[in-house]
């Protein structure tokens, strides 16, 4: 691939690194990643990866752009507040890098076209806020044979990981093999949460995208970063795939995508301002 002038000078610091080099950034310009979310986890996961060059980025969220989000969701500004967040980001992402080509999906993923959106891309990053969109993405993720990078916080803790199944990894089910009962966890709204908490997870989302474009370093499969803002301390725990898992265990009885009550507060159907 050959690069103009300005994307030499634009991508100059990934270029000298010999871990990535002119091949390496001519892959990132020729991936895909698709991001669940462009809220609290999505933003910073989505600036980094614009920044990067990830060629085609797939966003999608079904919200809205509120004042509330502002605390923490970077990717957006006081002029889109009840814009829908896809288009918001996708602003914000075009002139931060033009290279980039956004495909911004503004609704709800469902069983019905969750599979087909995500299944050209390269790599999937969930920045979702509710369980029974993880658990869909998860199995969605599972069936197309996609590394799914997953992201969460609450409050002032975070947690990020790869599931990938088709590589011998542990999928999300593995971990936590059902939703909880709804009312179970607090949601964001209840019990709050802390504002830059969002970045340092959704950063670390976005390098172990780069890392799996790459195919450089050690990846978190496997394995699942825990990260303690109160105590600033990260614990790096093994996951074990589940041989009796439900979804990538020996004995699979899950066999298609199942869709649960949603109980998001952040990703939702909404009607937006034009």
């Amino acid at each position: 691939m050959d690069f103009t002038e300005e994307q030499i000078e634009r991508y100059s610091r990934h270029i000298i690194l010999p871990e990535v080099g002119g091949r390496g950034q001519a892959k990132l310009l020729k991936s895909k990643v698709f991001v669940l979310g462009a809220g609290g986890l999505g933003s910073p996961s989505l600036l980094y990866l614009a920044a990067a060059g990830v060629g085609t980025i797939g966003i999608a969220d079904g919200d809205c752009v509120d004042m509330s989000n502002l605390q923490r969701q970077v990717i957006h500004n006081t002029d889109t507040v009840g814009k829908p967040k896809v288009h918001s980001a996708a602003a914000t992402i075009n002139k931060l890098n033009p290279d980039v080509n956004v495909v911004p999906f503004h609704g709800r993923l469902t069983v019905d076209n969750i599979r087909e959106i995500i299944r050209d891309y390269d790599v999937v990053l969930d920045g979702s806020d509710n369980f029974p969109t993880r658990f869909l993405m998860n199995d969605a993720a599972f069936f197309e044979n996609k590394p799914l990078v997953s992201g969460s916080m609450f409050r002032f803790d975070g947690q990020v990981s790869i599931f990938h199944p088709a590589k011998g990894y542990p999928c999300y089910r593995c971990l936590y093999p059902e939703p909880p009962p709804k009312g179970l966890v607090p949601s964001c709204q209840e019990a709050g949460v802390l504002g830059a908490l969002a970045g340092v997870i959704g950063v670390l989302q976005a390098v172990e995208t780069v890392k799996q474009v790459l195919g450089i370093g050690e990846s978190l499969a496997g394995h699942l970063m825990i990260f303690d803002a109160l105590k600033m301390t990260f614990r790096k725990v093994k996951v074990r795939k589940d041989p009796e898992c439900a979804l990538c265990g020996e004995n699979p009885t899950i066999t298609e995508l199942k869709q649960y009550e949603e109980q998001a507060c952040e990703f939702k159907a909404a009607t937006c301002e034009s």
